[in-house]
């Protein structure tokens, strides 16, 4: 299984909090091979065979999200590690989409930042391959299982991660829900600049 990587824009220096969309597993990789950072993920994934062992071994927080109270517990853990000068991304879509259109981003690990006065870079993330720009291939979506997905993945000709890491913007003072606006406007963009 072979994966290019075509990146545009470079990841902030730390501390600084990474808002991507999510397409799939790959994503982690893909954001990884440019620089190492901590992620925000949800707790299912540390059973995964391998890739949960390695998203554990690089510092992951994983989130329950079908305990409501748990978000905050993750929201002061997100904030100590920046505090801490950390690079932190997140999904705040939540769950994984098709690719072309961004879910409603969920705001909440967003005031982590704006509590700490620290910067976030949105970050748009698409996978092209041989038939279209966006690749059907590494969809994760529905009742999609890992070995289905990695399947595909393999057997897709010519599939590149395009990751474009955007301007960071900054966050002290910000609402969180103008914040979380703002940032699915430029990542939809960014998105909707693939297209072509």
């Amino acid at each position: 299984m072979g994966v290019g990587l075509r990146a545009v824009g470079t990841i902030h220096p730390a501390p600084v909090l990474l808002l991507a969309n999510h397409v799939s597993w790959l994503d982690i990789l893909a954001i990884n091979a440019i620089e190492p950072v901590r992620f925000v993920s949800k707790a299912d994934v540390r059973q995964w065979p391998l890739l949960g062992y390695l998203v554990a071994a690089g510092g992951t927080l994983f989130i329950e999200r079908e305990r409501k109270r748990d978000a905050l517990r993750v929201v002061h853990q997100v904030a100590d590690a920046l505090r801490a000068g950390q690079r932190i991304a997140v999904f705040p879509e939540g769950t994984t989409g098709s690719g072309p259109e961004l879910l409603p981003l969920h705001a909440n690990l967003m005031q982590a930042a704006i509590a700490t006065a620290t910067p976030v870079q949105p970050v748009a993330l698409r996978y092209a391959d041989a038939a279209a720009p966006f690749s059907a291939a590494v969809e994760f979506i529905g009742e999609t299982t890992l070995l289905e997905s990695v399947w595909r993945i393999a057997c897709a000709e010519r599939l590149h991660a395009h990751v474009t890491l955007l301007p960071r913007e900054a966050s002290d003072g910000l609402d969180r829900r103008a914040l979380a606006a703002a940032v699915r406007s430029r990542i939809q963009a960014a998105l909707d600049a693939g297209r072509g």
